[in-house]
């Protein structure tokens, strides 16, 4: 089992599942033990972030997985679970809105783009991200903009949080 977060960690959990619902995401916290998960202590399930506060290593990954549920239509929203591209290939051009979504969503908190894009994620590609996010390129924007979330010029500011 993982060592138990420090308080600043338990602090920023709680300040990004605040976040995560007050968009109007369902978030539910359970014991996620023994079974498989993505990310350690996250699951998405039915449409809902499920977290597991002793599981979960990377507080970021939180707004990474909650960009998985936003991007996704709302009528297809409670069908997410899992693994979300494992059997929708489709989605995989999606991973690059997610990406922009979270990027947005650590902006609005006020939180160095380190906290999404940690070393021990992005296949190791963290850096790449932080550079390209930080000199004003945003890959998958125009998946942003196509999904109403926002506009090329508000960027990182979105209009909506969750796609219709």
């Amino acid at each position: 089992m993982p060592p138990a977060p420090a308080p600043a960690a338990v602090s920023l959990v709680d300040q990004l599942l605040a976040f995560v619902r007050g968009i109007g995401l369902e978030v539910r916290e359970a014991d996620l033990a023994g079974q498989a998960t993505f990310l350690p202590g996250i699951l998405l399930e039915r449409g809902a972030l499920v977290v597991d506060r002793r599981r979960l290593l990377y507080p970021g990954d939180l707004l990474h997985e909650a960009g998985h549920l936003a991007v996704t239509a709302a009528a297809e929203r409670p069908t997410v679970g899992g693994n979300v591209t494992e059997h929708h290939p489709e989605k995989e051009g999606e991973e690059m809105a997610v990406h922009c979504w979270a990027y947005a969503a650590c902006r609005a908190l006020g939180l160095p783009p380190d906290v999404l894009f940690h070393p021990a994620g992005y296949r190791g590609s963290s850096a790449w991200f932080i550079e390209q996010f930080s000199q004003g390129y945003y890959p998958g924007l125009p998946l942003l903009v196509w999904m109403g979330l926002t506009t090329p010029t508000e960027y990182p500011r979105l209009t909506r949080w969750l796609r219709a």
